[in-house]
């Protein structure tokens, strides 16, 4: 069907319609840019929500003692990465659509602007024809007019029997003249009709059909544009759905994680006391002046019930805080106070032995802080082996630099490790105490494991008896030998043992990774990896574990998989991602 032939009449009607298509293109675009607007909105309002409900910094370790409020945690990462691909939507529809749409109605305007201008030429065309040919055709009346009439004069001065001769000539030579002008008005209307004609029949089967037929080109182009646009954005948005689902899908998961039983358990090992149930509160005989107390006998404090009821009488205090607790989990920070008595880990009121904590909660803290400091000690070895291979590196390669600089580090880090160690030992002193559970003497090791640290401890309890809230005093501690010790021997056996001793020190550090790293993040594997040494773990493509420890410069990254199984695997295997970086 062709606009030229079908049309050929509607030349204003398709100037108008063609005028609506370009309108409705840029009604279009309005429509995209307020389709982005309303999805960066929504982004950042979701992005504001899960700001609000995220935990803070120092309250994190508390979220994740309880399985409902880790995994809510994990349903705000899920919503922040969910709030994220709406904002891929709308860069990619303000980058791609909206700019092809601009383009495209830039171009429509330049089209109809050529093909009306073209019309209306070929109009005007017509137009000039169609005005000589009414002028020749009025020059034609008037001249046929004229010439009856001289006629009409000459026939009745040749009937007029009164009139001379030579007038009645006269007036015949009129009337031929008035013929002969009438004769060339009819050629020439005769011969602009046939003009005119031929210029209407070109201006209607030649010259308006190709006006109308680009036109019509145009308007076909535009239709297919805005189709093949509004398909760009449906798939925009397939794009996302995998990860939007993937989103639910933790979402889910989380949901799945959640167990009663398991936060239970957690409050119970949070808050309990360790202390026995109080006895029978005995019968006070007046008549007997001496009543043995044993309110206190079987180890209960005597102000237990006091500390209940103070609880309870603190209600007020406890409605005070929530208030100011913000989100979803201001339950945590509204109990600060109470949790903090508890633990009270860093508190300044509590003891350096943790003695002012009930059995239970004193024996967690006593854990915790030899797990810190094992982990410190195995930050510090690491970075002793590090410096220890530079100096090799110094000693084998002098122009790299002096090996003789990193002596004082080395022997810092040394004095560190040692004083690290010796804080260790006397918390270890301190649970060994509290656990009234002697060890033999073991002998003495030269590593720096946790065996021999634990059988150090063992040997200064048995030396000597410490008082109760004091470290123990070792009168005869087994020897550990240290690098300042090995350093100071200047003979060729000095620097054997101090190698050696380095090798006790990667002992120390696998040992002390059998403690376990805290959680730092997740990954997922981009590729097989088979494991080809001792320390590395087998991944398969796609697979997810946590992350323990960053890749130190030496492209290796420690992580745990879901079977609890440790390993180091290639950095540039996988993709990390850190929790210090869900901050919104």
């Amino acid at each position: 069907m062709s606009w030229g032939t079908e049309l050929w009449d509607q030349y204003d009607t398709i100037a108008t319609h063609t005028q609506k298509g370009i309108d409705f293109c840029e009604r279009f675009t309005h429509f995209l840019k307020d389709r982005c607007s309303i999805e960066l909105k929504y982004a950042s309002e979701l992005k504001k929500l899960v700001k609000s409900y995220q935990p803070k910094k120092k309250e994190e370790e508390e979220y994740q003692q309880y399985s409902w409020a880790a995994r809510f945690w994990d349903v705000l990462k899920e919503l922040h990465d969910l709030a994220g691909q709406h904002e891929v939507i709308a860069e990619n529809t303000q980058g791609q659509v909206l700019k092809d749409v601009q383009s495209l109605i830039s171009e429509m305007k330049q089209q109809r602007r050529k093909d009306l201008q073209d019309g209306a030429k070929v109009q005007d065309q017509l137009k000039e024809s169609l005005a000589k040919l009414d002028k020749s055709r009025r020059n034609y009346e008037k001249a046929f007019k004229m010439a009856e009439k001289a006629t009409d004069d000459y026939r009745k001065a040749d009937a007029d029997i009164n009139l001379s001769r030579a007038e009645v000539e006269k007036t015949r030579n009129m009337m031929m003249i008035k013929n002969n002008q009438c004769d060339e008005s009819k050629n020439e209307y005769a011969a602009q009709l046939q003009q005119t004609n031929q210029h209407q029949r070109d201006h209607y089967t030649q010259q308006m059909p190709s006006v109308f037929q680009q036109m019509q080109s145009m308007e076909e182009n535009r239709i297919n544009k805005i189709k093949s646009m509004v398909k760009q954005i449906a798939d925009i948005e397939r794009s996302v759905v995998p990860i939007i689902n993937t989103c639910i899908d933790g979402m889910v998961k989380a949901s799945d994680g959640i167990s009663a039983e398991e936060d239970s358990k957690a409050v119970i090992d949070k808050y309990k006391s360790g202390f026995p149930i109080p006895a029978d509160i005995p019968f006070e005989d007046l008549s007997n002046s001496s009543v043995i107390d044993t309110s206190n006998a079987n180890g209960t404090p005597k102000n237990s019930l006091d500390n209940r009821k103070g609880t309870v009488s603190d209600k007020k205090k406890n409605r005070k805080d929530k208030k100011g607790g913000g989100g979803l989990f201001g339950i945590f920070t509204s109990s600060k106070a109470t949790i903090n008595k508890i633990i009270g880990l860093l508190g300044e009121e509590s003891k350096e032995d943790f003695s002012d904590l009930p059995p239970n909660q004193q024996r967690k803290a006593l854990n915790r802080k030899i797990d810190e400091f094992k982990k410190e000690i195995a930050r510090e070895t690491a970075e002793r082996e590090g410096m220890l291979k530079m100096k090799d590196v110094y000693v084998n390669n002098p122009a790299l630099g002096d090996p003789n600089a990193l002596e004082k580090k080395i022997e810092e880090n040394a004095q560190k490790i040692d004083s690290l160690q010796a804080e260790m030992r006397k918390y270890q002193g301190y649970l060994a105490n509290m656990d009234a559970k002697p060890s033999p003497v073991g002998q003495r090791r030269n590593s720096l494991s946790d065996d021999s640290i634990s059988q150090s401890s063992t040997n200064m309890e048995m030396s000597q008896t410490s008082l109760p809230g004091q470290p123990p005093v070792a009168a005869n501690e087994p020897e550990v030998y240290t690098t300042v010790e090995i350093r100071k021997k200047p003979d060729k056996k000095a620097i054997d043992d101090e190698e050696d001793h380095v090798g006790e020190f990667e002992h120390a550090e696998g040992d002390f990774d059998e403690e376990g790293f805290p959680v730092i993040g997740t990954c997922r594997a981009l590729y097989i990896y088979e494991a080809g040494n001792e320390g590395s773990v087998a991944m398969t493509e796609g697979e997810e574990m946590f992350v323990l420890e960053q890749d130190q410069g030496d492209g290796w990254t420690r992580v745990r998989k879901h079977d609890n199984s440790e390993g180091f695997v290639p950095t540039s295997y996988i993709q990390c991602h850190f929790y210090d970086q869900d901050e919104v």
